[in-house]
């Protein structure tokens, strides 16, 4: 058959060739996908959240008093305390090539620092206001010290950017235009002032485009750093997406990366609660398998030190991925799609299965059917393995003594390219799935993207929310007719907040408890004596903080 483009597919040809830009077999712009490439093949970088604040240990930006110009409240200290703190910063420990050294010790591949926060401190040299880092008493540059630390190492280089600031007196007045020239000056500073930039991350709290003039200023900063990343929070989408303080779901059609803290608060904190190496590993597997990046974020001392548990903490991180980093390093995500489970990278024909939680109530791992036949297999975790595959699934048995905590890696072998198979997820088994769902507070501020619903969807990348400051609560589901349960899965998003919970089940008008537990955290799990009901709650009665419920999986009892 004859091929017709018509006279505007000659015109689009025409276009492109007189343009230079040439397409890839997906409709992108080969460059696009070039200047991605070295991020997505990266998977893991360095965020650094640090400033002044860090003498008083307390949380960056959030915890100045003054006025926040476009949001509510305020922080615990005094405006005149807080945009004072620099004239007694001096972190005379801080060692731009030390920092560098940990980071690539940790297995990371790039930098995010921030050069200046919503409380509008300077990290940089910046010709356009006094209240910066070279104005202290240390009087440095940190930024360029950064950079040529970076540049030195062959790392990647990226500053994070406000584009919202608390300090500056036009932001958000009838003279905000000048601060809009403002900001488009301190980015072109950052862009030609500090070499090449490899990534431009705006943490823009939910301004539009005009607000920022973004389409102007990132016209700007694309013809300064033409191979620059740049991701969506200045208003316009971008490069990729940005999921803060939690997993993002499984996505392969934009990218992503997953912005998390080692401890809980940003800056840092004395005694701050930090994550175990087995909560940093799952969070990385699991960015990787969704097919993710993790943006994983330290926050120095005063003194200009990372806090020597933070250093050990990111090093046994790299210690586990200089063993295991083929399973992450330059894969996707896929083909198994990310669960309870644990999740799956891919490369070539090699298929990495991670298991994080093998089930209770089987001695093995049924991964869904896929497209695709297992030619072999091999454990990278030691020991061995039975692989069996039929029409209903993929059987991995692997002996308890060659489980390995936290992360058994199985590697199957396929007769075709592993990407190129449909991503598959694996069934809850949970009676729950898809039922009517109702909670105490229904939507978190409101938003549909956090009803009750989305604990039963069967999607560990969406969830059910409550308000902030919430400290009890219920999440409750009714089936289409009576079921009987015996084991429950509840996986929490944001650490541990519930402190306190018990699950019901309705009895006429009464309910009933059939367990008591207190902490439920990312993966909870319990067998019990058989209940037949059609109504069951998850009665929370007592939390730190709003509870937050990834999926709420009610499941019949083992066989």
């Amino acid at each position: 058959m004859a091929c017709r483009i018509g006279w505007l597919g000659v015109l689009c040809v025409f276009l492109c060739l007189s343009c230079g830009v040439v397409m890839t077999a997906a409709g992108q712009p080969k460059g696009e996908t070039d200047r991605l490439k070295w991020w997505r093949e990266a998977r893991f970088g360095l965020f650094v959240h640090w400033g002044p604040v860090s003498l008083k240990g307390t949380e960056i930006g959030w915890s100045r008093g003054g006025e926040r110009r476009g949001r509510t409240g305020r922080g615990p200290i005094p405006v005149e305390v807080y945009d004072n703190l620099y004239k007694e910063f001096n972190p005379v420990d801080f060692d731009a090539k030390e920092w560098i050294g940990i980071a690539q010790r940790a297995g990371m591949k790039y930098l995010v620092f921030t050069s200046k926060h919503h409380d509008g401190f300077c990290m940089f040299d910046t010709a356009l206001t006094d209240y910066k880092i070279t104005n202290s008493p240390f009087k440095r540059d940190v930024v360029a010290e950064l950079a040529d630390a970076c540049h030195e190492a062959g790392f990647g280089l990226g500053f994070y950017y406000s584009p919202p600031d608390w300090h500056h007196p036009d932001y958000r007045t009838d003279n905000h235009d000048q601060y809009i020239e403002y900001v488009h000056g301190q980015l072109r500073e950052l862009c030609t002032k500090y070499g090449k930039i490899d990534i431009i991350w705006f943490d823009g709290l939910g301004g539009t485009k005009d607000t920022w003039d973004s389409e102007k200023l990132i016209a700007m900063i694309r013809g300064l750093q033409p191979h620059v990343i740049i991701n969506n929070r200045a208003g316009l989408p971008e490069d990729h997406d940005t999921p803060e303080q939690n997993v993002g779901a499984f996505q392969r059609e934009r990218p992503w990366e997953t912005c998390m803290t080692i401890c809980r608060q940003w800056a840092w904190k004395p005694d701050d609660k930090m994550k175990s190496l087995e909560e940093c590993l799952d969070v990385l597997v699991n960015c990787a398998g969704g097919d993710g990046n993790l943006l994983f974020n330290v926050g120095p001392m005063p003194t200009g030190a990372i806090e020597p548990r933070q250093v050990e903490r990111l090093l046994e991180m790299g210690a586990w991925l200089d063993q295991y980093g083929e399973t992450i390093y330059g894969t996707r995500g896929g083909p198994f799609k990310p669960g309870h489970w644990g999740a799956s990278t891919c490369r070539g024909n090699t298929a990495y299965v991670h298991v994080l939680n093998w089930d209770a109530a089987a001695p093995h791992l049924t991964l869904p059917a896929i497209a695709a036949k297992v030619v072999g297999h091999r454990v990278l975790t030691g020991g061995t393995a039975e692989v069996s595959q039929s029409d209903d699934g993929i059987v991995v048995t692997v002996p308890e003594a060659a489980r390995v905590e936290p992360d058994t890696i199985i590697a199957l072998e396929l007769d075709r390219p592993a990407f190129d198979v449909p991503p598959m997820g694996i069934p809850s088994r949970s009676v729950a799935t898809g039922m009517k769902a109702t909670a105490s507070n229904n939507v978190y501020r409101k938003m549909a993207d956090y009803a009750p619903d989305k604990a039963f969807d069967d999607d560990d990348g969406t969830r059910w929310a409550t308000d902030s400051g919430t400290h009890e609560a219920w999440l409750q589901v009714e089936l289409d007719e009576p079921a009987t349960v015996g084991q429950v899965a509840i996986k929490e998003s944001c650490g541990d907040r519930v402190q306190d919970f018990v699950l019901q089940y309705q009895d006429g008008a009464a309910w009933k408890t059939f367990y008591e537990g207190t902490t439920i955290g990312k993966d909870f799990y319990a067998a019990f004596d058989p209940v037949t009901a059609k109504t069951f709650r998850l009665d929370i009665r007592r939390a730190t903080e709003g509870p937050t419920i990834w999926e709420f999986h009610l499941i019949p009892p083992k066989e």
